[in-house]
């Protein structure tokens, strides 16, 4: 059997705010799971993405610690539209996070734009750019 794809894991350094990030993507994750020191959730598509504090990776792995430079981990989340992609980079930079690059129309026929995470972790919003008009 090949290998599957089927979760992508990500540390946390405060958990309660990585959730409430996630909850304003419109990840559907429960309700006091941000209480909790290990978060999973099923997306749609599958895939499962979860999240633990830095408490539990340490309680298994006591040498571990946190990467240093930049962010390690990229989620990209595709946007309805040209419009969604300004809307919710404005949305998540107005509710805190980090604005890394504001909303472009990159070469290769998309808008395009990069949020940090509460960890840093690169969150990129795209959606296809309507055909140029000839």
């Amino acid at each position: 059997m090949t290998p599957e794809l089927d979760l992508i894991g990500m540390v946390s350094t405060d958990l309660a705010r990585t959730v409430a990030f996630y909850r304003r993507l419109g990840i559907d994750i429960p309700a006091d799971a941000e209480r909790e020191p290990h978060v999973e959730v099923r997306l749609p598509n599958g895939l499962r993405l979860a999240w633990d504090d830095v408490a539990t990776i340490r309680s298994f792995d006591p040498d571990w610690t946190p990467p240093v430079g930049g962010a390690r981990t990229a989620l990209a989340f595709r946007c309805a539209d040209p419009a969604e992609v300004d809307r919710w980079y404005a949305e998540l930079t107005a509710a805190g996070g980090h604005g890394h690059r504001p909303p472009w129309d990159a070469v290769w026929g998309q808008r395009y734009a990069v949020v940090h995470d509460p960890d840093g972790n690169a969150i990129d919003l795209f959606a296809p750019l309507p055909p140029a008009e000839s």
